[in-house]
């Protein structure tokens, strides 16, 4: 980074600081964030869902494999249930609820739910039969030459699965991480599920590191390139630790982390690369609980959140005129929303501990990362050069083409009729026409470098919402309307 473009980012990051904010709404947002879940079931879920344009699907999910795999959430905008992103998505959503009850308030009860869905549907995974994790239901490569409702879902519901002789290390270690996490969630109000949940961690997490592998090597084009493990198992079988060492507090975790040496430096969290997550969950250690022997970790938040902030000498990170944090063209505001969670989960520790650091010779404290944080948040809200809500149902002026099946055909209870594989392509996908169905929540992959948003069906790396995104923007939301 040259000098002029270094102070002119440190001008606009103090300006930030001072920024006179418009009075986004993050109570109504964090309760449309929640709700955006309900339109990614799948199963069966009463009629009075929240969602009045979807019904029941995938109701013989795992018949293939003569088991029941009945229910979890599509991950995106198809038909498809790939359990790696959405076991980080629940993983995510219970780490929100852990950081957040109080801010949350009425919402928790909502968090819980939407957990639960997906937890449910991950111990059938784990239990069903033994040796075996199933990681998927659909085939991808087929679902994507169609385009129509879940409801009507007429292709094949392949079945995947990992076992010793086709390992999957990380698709395992991210469902052992989301099963303690969620173990937390529920010891206080069902203590009878916080054991299922972390007894199947347990043994999940086993098989991860027993039978090391990763599961894009074993599954190949059922799950690449759609949701490959491009960062490796190693991530996973951090966070997977982390979380479980959270959960039970037995030290075999804490030495199996420190056997593991999964030391990579990293500028991005994501379903993919859970490195930065697992060394803020750890640093947790250090900052809340004041164990010296957490340090390594605490070091190793603080030097990715000096990659991340736009003033920091050793930023890596890029932002946008208007001020978004950048980090890859296709479905950028995954990142955003990951990362923006770190921000806001590391401040609220070095509350705790009163503390801040340094990156270079530049001062961090909590606020500056709240800061960012809050920017990053009212920009995917409105405060952006086209004033756009990328959160679907806030504000006026959101995305009305998303790339949803569900959302973009219309609904049962207006079109009774089904539609084939390919029938909703021509009247309804190729439409410069708005969807029928608003799914109240969803964040979509958001805009360009350039700030700019088209708003086509048929531009799926920027309109397609994804679990993922919004599981990840709960905790800040619900951090920012607690303030």
């Amino acid at each position: 980074m040259d000098f002029q473009k270094g102070v002119s980012f440190f001008l606009a990051f103090l300006l930030w600081g001072n920024i006179v904010h418009a009075n986004q709404n993050y109570k109504d947002a964090l309760a449309k964030s929640i709700l955006f879940f309900k339109g990614q079931r799948s199963g069966r879920f009463p009629t009075s869902n929240g969602i009045p344009w979807r019904a029941i699907s995938g109701l013989s999910d795992g018949s293939l494999a003569h088991v029941n795999l009945v229910g979890g959430y599509y991950d995106a905008g198809d038909n498809v249930k790939f359990n790696f992103p959405m076991a980080y998505t629940t993983t995510m959503l219970s780490w929100s609820a852990l950081e957040n009850s109080k801010p949350l308030g009425p919402q928790l009860e909502n968090v819980r739910e939407a957990i639960r869905w997906a937890t449910d549907y991950l111990i059938k995974c784990a239990t069903a039969t033994p040796g075996i994790l199933y990681v998927g239901v659909g085939d991808p490569n087929v679902d994507h030459k169609c385009w129509e409702r879940p409801e009507d879902m007429d292709t094949v519901r392949t079945v995947y699965s990992v076992s010793r002789t086709k390992p999957g290390s990380d698709v395992a270690g991210e469902t052992a991480a989301a099963l303690a996490a969620a173990s937390l969630v529920f010891r206080v109000v069902d203590s009878k599920y916080s054991k299922l949940l972390l007894r199947t961690a347990k043994s999940v997490f086993q098989f991860a590191t027993q039978y090391r592998g990763s599961y894009s090597d074993s599954l190949g084009s059922a799950v690449c390139p759609f949701y490959c493990s491009y960062s490796g198992y190693k991530d996973e079988l951090l966070w997977g630790a982390a979380w479980l060492l959270r959960a039970t507090k037995d030290t075999s975790y804490r030495s199996f982390i420190n056997s593991l040496g999964a030391n990579d430096a990293t500028d991005i969290f994501s379903w993919d690369n859970k490195y930065a997550g697992a060394r803020v969950l750890l640093s947790r250690g250090s900052l809340v609980a004041n164990d010296k022997s957490y340090e390594p970790f605490r070091q190793q938040a603080q030097d990715f959140m000096c990659k991340i902030l736009p003033n920091s000498p050793s930023s890596t990170t890029q932002y946008t005129k208007g001020g978004l944090m950048f980090k890859l063209a296709d479905n950028n505001l995954q990142y955003v929303t990951s990362i923006t969670f770190l921000l806001t989960t590391y401040a609220k520790y070095m509350k705790s501990a009163k503390t801040t650091f340094n990156c270079g010779n530049i001062m961090v404290t909590p606020n500056t990362l709240i800061n960012l944080a809050r920017k990053q948040v009212d920009y995917i809200l409105g405060d952006n050069p086209m004033k756009m809500s990328y959160m679907v149902g806030y504000g006026a002026n959101y995305p009305r083409r998303i790339h949803h099946r569900g959302s973009s055909l219309p609904s049962l209870s207006t079109h009774p009729q089904t539609f084939g594989c390919e029938g909703g392509f021509q009247p309804f996908y190729y439409t410069s026409n708005p969807n029928p169905n608003i799914l109240t929540g969803a964040i979509v992959g958001g805009p360009n470098q350039n700030d700019f948003f088209p708003d086509e069906r048929t531009d799926y790396s920027h309109s397609e919402p994804a679990t993922y995104i919004n599981a990840a923007m709960v905790g800040p939301l619900a951090y920012l309307s607690g303030r």
